[in-house]
């Protein structure tokens, strides 16, 4: 959620702490905040709104404080206490001479916060963030024989839940204290200088070095360098990782938004998710993530995919694949779910984690319930050096390049083309031929090209989406593999327009969902040529009977679509189990060009931050 921003070195902090939190906005947006550190004074600056909001008002800082080299900086997605300038961050002690920053979830910040209350200590907000500073403050002045350091390792052992800290003091002014259990944190490293922050965003334009914290460590950070220990204080190893996405990947490229950028980035993803991996002439499939483990793999009795929101989505479709070609028994949980039901998985089974951020809250318990029992435990995210990446005992990086916008596009298409070449590779020499196999990857290739016809619809969609912008209800019909894509439609549309929107098997609108159709509800359909096409067609006329408004996608050339559909959106023909890459792309247009007409900030759609690193 939050996004963390920290520098300590030789240039001016200020401006590196503001441009880090604009690169890290679309983490959290509620409000802003920074703590600068100049010798004896720590100058805070916070306020509810936008950082470009903050950065006007730290017009108002002294000279002194715009020329301090040690500063930290949050920007908020709230859980404890609505947005407003006292919940920001930083918060300060009494005294004023510690500044922290916090992102995550003190479960038990009531009782801390009570017993902080009965021995004098005074809130200011209503969160659970500031207790971590009044407790840290209180344990250091209770023996003076303790440093920040031991103070704040002391504290966070009276803490439950997740946290990402950052941790200044006048009273040792030349450093900085982090410290992570369930939520990222990463340094990166400079010349003399050394920069902080929640993810690699704001990182890039300065270093490509960094190291990652793990889950229980602790680092003090000064202009000399780092070390990082355990909570329970014992010096840990740390492995520099070089980051491989430059300053371009995380701006807009002329375009209006961050979405739009990634959804007409989905032809090239495609290709750099394939690059290396397979060789479609020779019919080679090689992912070299899993080779150690892919007669493990094969062997599975049973397969539990875990994952939330739209990578939920995209596991649904691999469960299609990976049943439809290897034969494999797969479920597939909401990685929420999988971590409280005591779930039925052991050493013959295995768990696929499947995440962007590779840091989602859920996914990563679920992960450690699935290894506690004993499960071959794999991974599938974008981010190299996540907590996933580094947990599991196998998996694959998907090579989307950094996901700006929070509604997730080229995430999922990234996803789903990596599960396609998992299915074929646990079907290698077992249920597929090896002619079959070239077969899918021919296909497969084929894809970015599709892909990029169907961008040059846009202006198409963009004109469905100005006549159906008022509606207040939407419904997504899909068959087979396109059952997940209506989820994933409708979740789209609901998210940045703020319409409500549905997603159902379209066998089952007869099953309660035909109730709510009528001349102002659309209804979305995804036709295309399958063996469930004579269904749909019938699920059309179902709708078109009681005044629905249908809009259609599929395939080009379709007659009997286009004479039953007010709109049809025409995209490639494609086999089924590719299908559902080509027909979430106008499905996600469609949700974009809906949210801006009606004014919607779709890169920072409300309640909604990136990455859900809380529970």
């Amino acid at each position: 959620m939050c996004g963390i921003v920290g520098y300590i070195g030789w240039r001016e902090a200020l401006p590196i702490l503001l441009q880090g939190l604009k690169r890290l906005e679309y983490r959290g947006y509620d409000s802003a905040g920074l703590a600068l550190l100049n010798g004896s004074i720590i100058s805070v600056i916070k306020q509810k709104g936008s950082v470009s909001g903050l950065e006007a008002a730290t017009v108002t800082l002294p000279e002194e404080m715009r020329n301090a080299t040690i500063g930290i900086g949050h920007t908020r997605w709230a859980t404890h206490g609505e947005p407003s300038d006292q919940n920001a961050h930083p918060f300060l002690n009494a005294s004023r001479d510690i500044a922290l920053i916090h992102n995550g979830i003190v479960e038990n910040f009531s009782s801390l916060k009570q017993e902080l209350i009965s021995q004098g200590y005074i809130f200011l907000s209503e969160t659970d963030s500031e207790v971590l500073v009044h407790l840290i403050d209180r344990i250091w002045k209770s023996d003076s024989r303790l440093d920040l350091e031991s103070a704040t390792r002391n504290a966070l052992r009276h803490v439950d839940g997740a946290y990402g800290i950052c941790v200044i003091s006048s009273r040792e002014p030349d450093k900085i204290i982090i410290a992570r259990k369930g939520s990222p944190l990463v340094i990166g490293i400079g010349t003399g200088e050394y920069f902080i922050a929640s993810d690699a965003a704001p990182i890039v334009e300065h270093t490509n070095k960094v190291v990652y914290l793990s889950d229980g460590e602790l680092a003090v950070v000064t202009r000399d360098g780092y070390t990082v220990k355990s909570i329970e204080n014992i010096e840990q190893a740390k492995i520099v990782t070089e980051l491989d996405y430059s300053l371009d990947k995380i701006e807009k490229g002329g375009f209006e938004h961050f979405m739009l950028k990634e959804i007409f980035e989905q032809p090239e993803v495609m290709k750099n998710v394939m690059r290396g991996r397979v060789n479609p002439e020779k019919g080679l499939i090689h992912l070299g993530g899993i080779s150690e483990y892919l007669d493990r793999l094969k062997q599975a009795k049973h397969i539990v995919i875990c994952a939330c929101g739209t990578s939920w989505h995209a596991a649904l479709i691999g469960k299609y694949l990976i049943e439809e070609f290897a034969r494999i028994k797969v479920e597939v949980d909401y990685a929420s779910e999988f971590r409280y039901r005591n779930p039925i998985v052991g050493v013959d089974d295995v768990v696929i984690l499947i995440s962007q951020s590779g840091e989602t809250a859920d996914t990563l318990a679920a992960l450690h319930v699935a290894k506690e029992k004993g499960a071959l435990v794999m991974g599938i995210c974008n981010v190299v050096g996540s907590t996933i990446a580094r947990e599991t005992l196998c998996g694959m990086y998907t090579h989307a390049g950094p996901e700006i916008g929070v509604a997730s596009t080229k995430a999922f298409t990234a996803q789903v083309v990596m599960l396609y070449m998992l299915a074929l590779s646990l079907s290698k020499g077992r249920t597929i031929s090896h002619d079959e196999i070239a077969l899918h990857l021919r296909e497969l290739s084929c894809l970015p090209e599709k892909a990029s016809r169907i961008l040059e619809l846009d202006g198409q969609i963009k004109g469905i989406a100005e006549r159906f912008r008022d509606a207040n209800n939407a419904l997504y019909l899909g068959r087979g593999y396109n059952f997940p894509v209506a989820l994933e439609g409708a979740l789209k549309l609901k998210e940045i327009s703020y319409i409500h929107a549905e997603g159902y098997p379209a066998a089952e609108m007869k099953h309660g969902p035909i109730a709510l159709i009528d001349k102002d509800m659309p209804v979305i359909f995804i036709a295309t040529h399958d063996s469930t096409y004579a269904k749909i067609l019938s699920n059309i006329e179902e709708v078109r009977s009681r005044k629905g408004r249908v809009i259609a996608i599929a395939n080009v050339g379709d007659g009997e679509v286009s004479r039953l559909t007010e709109d049809v959106i025409f995209i490639p023909s494609s086999s089924a189990p590719l299908s559902p890459l080509l027909t979430v792309i106008p499905l996600q247009l469609l949700a974009y060009h809906s949210a801006t007409l009606r004014g919607c900030n779709v890169d920072r759609p409300r309640n909604l931050a990136k990455s859900v690193t809380v529970e």
